[in-house]
């Protein structure tokens, strides 16, 4: 008897591609004419056959391919790179509903949990003996925290994302639903709409973004995902916790909140200023009021309650008659009229905090809250009374979870960091002690001067500035944003600013510099800080001596005393971007690793609790990749008082615009932090060392070879400009921060986002593994039987076998034939010829190694759904990557008019949609 076909658990992604992709040519037909849509399917399957074919046929193609995209003029090229680009936005979309769709399948199939769930890691905890306890405790000192960051590679606008989230919707209901011939044919209509409204809408902005914009766009992911799902999170992790240790009750503190920078991060940022602060807390705070008054006007038409039925509290009954609601039709409605009055206190805070009127008007006049603890008491009043009368369950739906988001949300929505350059503090403070006559030239002084110095300006009650001198532009706007951040705390509470952290922190008077200044506006005293001192380390050097840096700021008393007034616990942040740019893909994670347990030493020596904050960009180049992978690869100790880490660009679209994968997405940070936190996942034992040593060598091997392309070779800089599109890419109007630090062209110089931008644009992807294979070289020749000690290593170690993961996936998105197309682009040919080669000959023994380490006799054979994912895109993207050679090509000979430029800004857009990674 033959066996069945299997199922393809794939065809419904499928089905929806294709149903997409029909539409488009619908679409694309009915706005470009026949000839048009002739033109792009003709390159649509050229392709195809391209990507299909080997040897001459390969070859033949890609001529054919050439024929077909280098006469097309400008007007042509726009229609074919927008088709092209919107099949990628396309195809995302159904990838992320077949994601929601599998997950449901494994839910209604009762399968067992699975690395990421929440389920699964308590099961594990439990097995490893892990009591509830233990589990509680970690849970009260702990902090969970994503921030949200906005950078230059956030390509998609919100006009185009809200059409493609209503295209999502329209699958799902499609997949979840039998429709009728009715709902089928509005179903289509729907659709066309939809994509025929996105073919309209301009993919790019005409002016470069603004911070206001930047922070509006941050908050819609409240609206999309984190106002519902953070409440929801939270109620599943108490239900899971009541299952796997069997007890009645659990209640969960509120250890996991939002994060921005949103507005208040100006390293390199001339444009974060004191007024984009105020704006950024105050439009924080009006997204949280509307979804609070919108809650408790839902809610009071919710709780009919009577009292001819019910006996409620007194508590409840005194909350109602403070309302003063004088409406006879309520009068028998207790519940009513405590929130008619609840909402009145609310509107009336909103308009004070957030300068917001609602869209609801109040029907009596109350006094606002002062803090969010008041209104979170009057909701609790409202839940105990209706647990008095049985009534608990009318709590579940809306109730608690409006509890849990006041708890989580406050007046503030989430925890705004402050930022700044270290040399910035640098020259403000000596501006400061020179205008107060300390010293004239506090920059000449050497280290153990300047922390004697500062020590002694932070016991003083006296004030460096004075407001009858005038100052510096820079040094007045410094001293302005530190004196609404002042305000900040006194009018939303310490959980709306509490850091503050110092990019390119390299002394401890980088530390004392940051708490003067914050003394002279009221928030650091002697012994007492008002905010966290977040120290920055992002170079390869300074990740190197992080630990002794700290050992010295923790043996200052003034410094320690600082770090006891904030209960003992000190945030220190490491930088994945500028490590790898400095030092490469190897030196770079390793450094980080071993910053991290230089941490964990020096902590522990000094009675101090660590939480680390991740600087982890989009790409693998700037410590991308999964999360939950990347925290259960942290060596021990380093996760045990929670984490920080940064959301960046288009990755907070792809993780957080869809409420069902931003769920899965905020569950799998938390079940991979409980258990990297509460369990030993590396379990190396004694052959730690041994790895250790390992690495220790390799990384000196990958940096030598990383360091000598990309520093050391003549006009390297000269090549990198030619061959990516890195100055278009600063043209573009996708973020308010400017490209490079300053007008320095230098490489040391240029922002980590747009070099790792680049990089993917023209498919080397040269951040995420170059340096790798020449480090395997010569670990090799002199050990020649090493390669069984790294694949022993890779079986292991979840540490390297995450880092060789990731380069995995680099590599497959990598391509060296479309590469060499932008090599082509250098002028010196001989220039562009010989570092070619040496990327291409890197490539190749990186390659040869990786698939030798792990086994694999292809990449990604341990991902086949991202395998297949990345062999279905590339024939939408080769046709973007070869017109985009062609314009730059045209545009740097002289080309430079509006349209040319705007082509090329839309194969950037394109080609990091597709690749779903920019920066």
């Amino acid at each position: 008897m033959n066996a069945p076909n299997p199922v393809d658990k794939d065809l419904p992604l499928k089905e929806d591609t294709r149903l997409l992709g029909r539409v488009l040519g619908e679409v694309l037909r009915a706005q470009t004419g026949a000839d048009g849509y002739a033109r792009i399917e003709a390159i649509r399957q050229t392709a195809i056959r391209f990507r299909r074919a080997s040897g001459p046929d390969a070859d033949a193609a890609r001529q054919d391919l050439a024929a077909l995209l280098n006469p097309l003029p400008i007007a042509a090229v726009l229609d074919v790179v927008r088709a092209f680009s919107y099949f990628s936005h396309l195809a995302n979309i159904a990838e992320d509903v077949h994601q929601n769709r599998r997950r449901r399948a494994h839910a209604l199939a009762g399968s067992p949990a699975r690395p990421g769930d929440l389920a699964d890691a308590l099961a594990k905890l439990r097995h490893a003996g892990v009591d509830l306890d233990a589990i509680a405790g970690w849970l009260g000192d702990a902090l969970i925290s994503p921030v949200l960051t906005a950078h230059p590679t956030e390509v998609q606008r919100k006009s185009i994302l809200d059409v493609e989230r209503e295209i999502a919707r329209l699958l799902t209901w499609r997949d979840r639903t039998t429709l009728t011939p009715d709902e089928l044919a509005e179903l289509a209509f729907r659709l066309h709409a939809l994509v025929l409204e996105l073919w309209q809408t301009a993919m790019l902005r005409l002016t470069r973004l603004r911070v206001k914009d930047e922070v509006d766009n941050g908050l819609a992911y409240y609206r999309y995902t984190f106002l519902a799902e953070i409440p929801r999170m939270y109620a599943s992790l108490e239900r899971l916790l009541r299952a796997e240790f069997g007890v009645a009750a659990v209640a969960v503190p509120a250890f996991f909140r939002m994060g921005s920078w949103i507005g208040g991060d100006r390293d390199g940022n001339p444009f974060v200023v004191a007024e984009t602060l105020t704006y950024a807390i105050r439009a924080q705070a009006g997204v949280a009021f509307a979804h609070y008054l919108d809650e408790v006007h839902r809610l009071g038409g919710e709780l009919s309650l009577s009292t001819r039925l019910v006996t409620p509290s007194a508590e409840l009954s005194a909350l109602a008659g403070a309302a003063h609601d004088t409406n006879p039709h309520r009068q028998d409605e207790p519940y009513r009229q405590a929130l008619i009055g609840i909402y009145a206190r609310l509107a009336a805070t909103a308009r004070e905090l957030a300068d917001i009127e609602p869209a609801r008007r109040s029907q009596v006049e109350a006094p606002p809250y002062p803090s969010p603890q008041e209104f979170r008491a009057d909701l609790d009043t409202i839940a105990a009374s209706l647990a008095m009368h049985g009534a608990a369950e009318l709590t579940v739906r809306r109730l608690e979870p409006l509890r849990r988001a006041v708890d989580v949300f406050g007046f503030h929505l989430a925890t705004i960091d402050l930022r700044q350059n270290s040399d910035v503090h640098e020259e403000t403070v000596a501006e400061l002690l020179a205008r107060a006559g300390v010293v004239a030239d506090y920059a000449a002084l050497p280290e153990a001067a300047r922390v004697t110095l500062l020590a002694r300006e932070l016991a003083s009650p006296r004030l460096l500035h004075s407001p009858h001198l005038d100052y510096s532009e820079r040094s007045a706007s410094e001293l302005s944003i530190l004196r609404v951040a002042a305000g900040i705390l006194a009018q939303y509470g310490r959980d709306a600013l509490q850091n503050y952290v110092i990019s390119k922190c390299q002394s401890v008077s980088d530390l004392l510099e940051t708490a003067v200044l914050l003394k002279e506006v009221g928030l650091a005293m002697p012994g007492r800080l008002s905010v966290n001192i977040v120290p920055l380390f992002e170079t390869i050097d300074d990740l190197s001596r992080c630990g002794t840096i700290m050992r010295e700021a923790f043996a200052l008393p003034a410094y320690r005393a600082f770090v006891a007034s904030r209960g003992d616990w000190q945030e220190v942040m490491l930088g994945y971007s500028d490590s790898n740019k400095d030092g490469g893909y190897v030196t770079a994670n390793w450094a980080l690793y071993r910053a991290e347990l230089q941490l964990v030493d020096a902590f522990r020596e000094h009675g101090v609790g660590l939480r680390l904050f991740h600087g982890r960009g989009g790409t693998v180049g700037r410590g991308g990749g999964p999360s939950h992978d990347a925290i259960l690869a942290q060596p021990a100790g380093s996760v045990s008082g929670g984490l920080r880490l940064t959301e960046q660009g288009e990755i907070i679209a792809s993780k957080y615009s869809d409420a069902e994968l931003g769920r899965r997405n905020l569950e799998s940070l938390v079940a991979a932090t409980l258990e990297a936190s509460l369990h030993d996942a590396e379990r190396l034992g004694g052959r730690a060392e041994t790895y250790f040593d390992a690495l220790d060598r390799l990384s000196a091997h990958a940096y030598a070879a990383y360091r000598h392309l990309v520093y050391e070779t003549p006009a390297f800089l000269d090549y990198f400009r030619a061959s990516t599109p890195i100055s278009e890419i600063s043209e573009l109007n996708i973020g308010s921060r400017p490209a490079s630090r300053g007008a320095s062209a230098r490489i040391e110089d240029l922002r980590a986002i747009p070099w790792v931008f680049s990089w993917g644009q023209c498919r080397l992807m040269l951040p995420g593994w170059y340096g790798f294979g020449s480090a395997i070289d010569a670990w090799l020749a002199a050990a020649p039987d090493g390669m069984a000690l790294l694949a022993e290593m890779h079986a292991r170690w979840p540490f390297f076998r995450s880092m060789l993961s990731n380069m995995g996936m680099v590599l497959a998105k990598t391509d060296l034939a479309i590469a060499s197309r932008y090599a082509e682009l250098v002028p010196d040919r001989a220039l562009g010829a010989s570092v070619f080669a040496r990327i291409a000959a890197e490539h190749e023994r990186t390659l040869r190694h990786f698939l030798a380490i792990t086994g694999q006799k292809s990449l990604l054979e341990d991902n086949p759904t991202l395998a297949r994912s990345i062999r279905n895109r590339f024939p939408y993207l080769d046709p973007l990557n070869h017109l985009q050679v062609e314009l730059l090509r045209r545009y740097r000979a002289g080309a430079t008019d509006v349209r040319s430029r705007h082509a090329i800004h839309l194969t950037i857009n394109g080609l990091a949609a597709g690749l779903r990674n920019s920066g």
